[in-house]
């Protein structure tokens, strides 16, 4: 066997990162949704949440997709991890006096700039799976939600973003599980509606619906 057999090889025993990547969005993203939409208050276990679980594990998913060759999935995991410690850094550094409040304009900007980032991600899913798509989707509107939110400094508007952030964590957490259950089981038992006329790729070129 080549060289670059070996390699392929062992590149295909390494586990698949993308279910931890999406659970620790997921799962972050539904809690602090369920506070954007009115239904639990900001405290430690959104805050704890989003340092170790949406941040660090994201990251560290987003190097296990770099090891992969996954463009995609570095990317969105790695800077979806710094969106969350973004989030929490921007909540706690008035607390702990290194900063002041942050303005509204500044978090419209903030929650603009990841719903254009978002959007473009979204043309990326575009071979992967309907559940993958509509994870994206969803959550380039939340973000443009959250925006037009803090533009206008309407409550209303932030818990129309929250209901939908719901749907958006729901959604990545059903897909991770999907991919656990199904390579676990070694057969389809949670659908994620592949493309039709998606190519069968490796890895590589994959984004982070394996």
């Amino acid at each position: 066997m080549s060289t670059k057999e070996n390699e392929i090889t062992v590149r295909d025993r390494t586990a698949n990162p993308a279910p931890l990547g999406l659970l620790g969005f997921g799962m972050t993203t539904m809690m602090l949704s369920l506070h954007n939409a009115g239904y639990i208050s900001l405290g430690a276990a959104i805050l704890a949440l989003g340092m170790v679980f949406g941040g660090s594990a994201q990251m560290m998913a987003g190097v296990m997709e770099w090891k992969k060759g996954n463009t995609f999935g570095t990317t969105a995991f790695i800077s979806f991890g710094a969106f969350w410690l973004a989030v929490v850094a921007i909540l706690l550094f008035p607390i702990m006096g290194l900063s002041g409040a942050e303005t509204t304009e500044a978090m419209a900007c903030f929650f603009l700039l990841w719903g254009i980032f978002s959007a473009f991600l979204t043309v990326g899913t575009l071979n992967t799976n309907r559940i993958m798509q509509m994870v994206f989707l969803t959550l380039t509107i939340v973000f443009f939600l959250l925006a037009a939110s803090e533009a206008l400094v309407s409550s209303d508007i932030k818990s129309i973003a929250g209901h939908l952030g719901l749907l958006t964590g729901a959604l990545a957490f059903y897909l991770a599980m999907a991919q656990v259950l199904n390579e676990s089981l070694g057969r389809t038992v949670v659908p994620i509606f592949p493309v039709a006329l998606r190519k069968e790729r490796g890895s590589k070129d994959d984004p982070i619906a394996h």
